[in-house]
């Protein structure tokens, strides 16, 4: 068998930036489109953003939670009334202004003039304002209460500086809102979404996360708390994976989201919102992608097991796709990570050495390869992604007769997932540096860019307003940012390593994407 090594055109190491857009593009993930800051997600790259959502969904529907869908023109009013939200999103906002093009007179279109909207819509951003208007018709008493809704759905954020799946001016995602009688119940379903999504990264995408409360600054806009989920990567940088938020009555204060309480009272519900998004993918390259493409864990791979025949054109052909399509079935009816295997037998034109690297930079768990030798005896060559070379540097191919292939196929998936995750763990723990104790040492930490510097967990004494400001000056300085307030971290002990203060907890801080 070839042993030719097909890998990326760019190293992880020479530039993480060029690697991290060449997986994508070698791994047939996703394209630039004609609208800047707008990619086309192609069927590999979608297949595992359609293996994450079933996932999430199930999850999602398992709590309670229902799924809708709102409109994706928002009226701009609605942002208005919520002042705090709508200056956190004012400068992403793409806006519809006229319904009607007509020719220029230059052989090109513009706006109808007669066409222009009586007032302008938004293009959905986020969606709290218009279903805080849907709540507020849905809901009149207590009776009413909780109101667990969900939508899967494209959002639009004008961003300027676009990188595919981490920061696209459209994006898919799911978005969680929900109304409660009182604070303790949205709180609780704040928490219950956050650890929604910590089960998610860890045990379906094999990332393991940290879970915490962000800080003031860095507060979706118009909530009370924001927590958030984050992720190491292998260039030490954060990846912010999930979000969930108290948003207390401010949203329901100026949508009129109200009810009857209990006694007969009007009260104002407490409301949440919570969200991930196609971001997730890129947190699966940048956490477990190699120099020789994409690794993608079990649980998400569209497909987990791909049988290559070495097709040689001759009239042994038809007996070794009939014996390679018994094997795909026997595999395909064994379960793994509580599922029936998905298997692909491809049967595409081209040579099985160049078919087989390109499963390896799409990422496909395990690939089996069989020739016209291995039917007469009853094996296999087996060749696991994660493992993809063995000690000489050569393709790491176990030989297993076809009920080994069979029977082992549950357990071996199960394992590759536990493999990354552990993986992913292990280089988080090893680069969270603990003991900084003054901005001195933290700017010393982050010198230069040859370096691996991970994340820093330090004190501080929870400043706020312009004491807050300096700080985030202070980090910015350094393109550093506080990722959140780890919930298992230890007690705080010293200063605050910013003001100097006693300090009252820990924070994470870090570069990020």
């Amino acid at each position: 068998m070839s042993q030719i090594r097909h890998a990326l055109s760019v190293k992880r190491s020479d530039d993480f930036a060029a690697w991290y857009q060449a997986v994508i593009a070698e791994a047939d993930m996703a394209e630039e489109s004609g609208v800047r800051g707008c990619m086309v997600i192609k069927p590999w790259g979608y297949g595992i953003w359609e293996r994450i959502q079933r996932l999430m969904d199930d999850r999602i529907k398992a709590a309670g939670v229902q799924n809708c869908y709102f409109p994706i023109f928002i009226p701009l009013k609605n942002f208005e009334r919520e002042a705090s939200h709508v200056e956190g999103f004012a400068k992403e906002m793409a806006v519809v202004t006229h319904h009607r093009l007509i020719a220029d007179g230059k052989g090109g279109l513009m706006p109808d003039p007669e066409a222009k909207l009586e007032e302008p819509l938004v293009v959905r951003p986020t969606s709290e304002t218009i279903i805080g208007d849907a709540m507020a018709r849905w809901i009149q008493s207590w009776r009413d209460l909780p109101l667990l809704t969900n939508q899967w759905a494209n959002v639009v954020r004008w961003e300027m500086r676009t990188r595919m799946f981490l920061r696209t001016s459209e994006f898919l995602w799911q978005e969680g809102h929900t109304a409660h009688e009182n604070a303790e119940d949205a709180r609780r379903e704040t928490q219950r979404a956050l650890e929604m999504y910590r089960a998610c990264a860890e045990e379906d995408l094999a990332i393991s996360v940290v879970t915490g409360e962000k800080p003031e600054n860095e507060r979706f806009p118009g909530a009370v708390e924001t927590w958030s989920i984050e992720a190491m990567m292998q260039d030490g940088k954060a990846l912010q994976a999930g979000t969930s938020h108290y948003l207390g009555t401010n949203f329901a204060e100026a949508a009129g989201i109200q009810f009857q309480d209990r006694e007969g009272a009007q009260q104002f519900c407490h409301t949440t919102s919570w969200g991930v998004s196609t971001r997730l993918i890129g947190g699966v390259i940048m956490t477990h992608g190699d120099d020789d493409g994409l690794r993608v864990p079990p649980a998400i791979a569209p497909q987990q097991v791909v049988i290559l025949p070495m097709l040689r054109g001759s009239d042994e052909d038809g007996a070794l796709l009939d014996y390679c399509e018994k094997l795909r079935a026997g595999i395909a009816a064994q379960i793994a990570l509580g599922e029936k295997v998905r298997v692909l037998l491809d049967m595409s034109h081209g040579k099985a050495a160049a078919k087989r690297w390109d499963w390896v930079r799409k990422g496909v768990p395990v690939i089996i390869e069989i020739g016209g030798r291995d039917m007469d005896n009853g094996v296999v060559s087996l060749l696991r992604r994660d493992r993809l070379w063995n000690d000489a540097a050569k393709p790491d191919f176990a030989a297993l007769s076809v009920e080994q292939a069979v029977g082992e196929i549950g357990s071996l998936l199960e394992e590759i997932q536990t493999g990354l995750f552990n993986e992913a763990r292990t280089r988080r723990d090893a680069n969270i540096t603990r003991g900084i104790t003054s901005m001195g040492e933290v700017a010393a930490h982050y010198a230069g860019d040859a370096r691996f510097p991970g994340w820093l967990e330090v004190q501080w004494s929870k400043p706020s307003g312009d004491e807050l400001e300096q700080v985030v000056d202070a980090l910015k300085a350094h393109k550093l940012t506080i990722r959140n307030v780890p919930r298992d971290s230890a007690p705080a002990d010293g200063t605050c390593v910013f003001t100097g203060k006693p300090a009252v907890e820990r924070i994470l801080i870090a570069r990020a994407y």
